[in-house]
């Protein structure tokens, strides 16, 4: 499995179908999709894109880090769930937001996956809330600690 930055175009196929297969294609897609300074992710076997990821520079008002970003868009075709391809992207993920300074990812998770997402090490921030016509969510979160590199950091005085 090889873990690649992708475009935006190429997370729409796997948003309609997996996501939201009963809305138009044009709702698969995000405002923030062509930020630059937006991450999309897919995993590949071969030539097969079989999992996407995409984190937006965005805060939520829950937490007070100033450097945070959301996870949207995260799916995986059925047939290759279990082989962890969602880990790896959120790991490769995990890495580009450290080198950015990220402080935070969060997400609004699907009370189906809440528990794949505790065991990534997010934890739950507040009670379910609904995402007409998607259905129940939970508010997760992540903070990133990346390492402090005094070599960056000296004073030439």
């Amino acid at each position: 499995m090889i873990i690649k930055v992708i475009t935006a175009n190429q997370t729409y196929d796997l948003r309609h179908k997996i996501l939201r297969p009963n809305q138009t294609l044009d709702d698969c897609q995000y405002p923030l999709d062509l930020n630059p300074d937006t991450i999309h992710l897919g995993a590949f076997l071969g030539e097969k894109l079989i999992s996407i990821a995409s984190f937006f520079q965005e805060n939520s008002d829950s937490f007070s880090f100033q450097n945070q970003y959301r996870l949207r868009g995260m799916a995986t075709l059925p047939e290759f769930r279990n082989q962890k391809a969602g880990s790896a992207l959120i790991k490769k993920a995990e890495k580009i937001m450290k080198e950015k300074k990220v402080e935070l990812w969060w997400c609004n998770a699907r009370t189906t996956v809440s528990d794949y997402y505790l065991k990534l090490g997010l934890e739950i921030e507040g009670n379910i809330f609904d995402i007409h016509p998607i259905g129940p969510h939970v508010l997760m979160w992540k903070r990133l600690k990346f390492l402090f590199n005094p070599i960056l950091y000296t004073n030439s005085d």
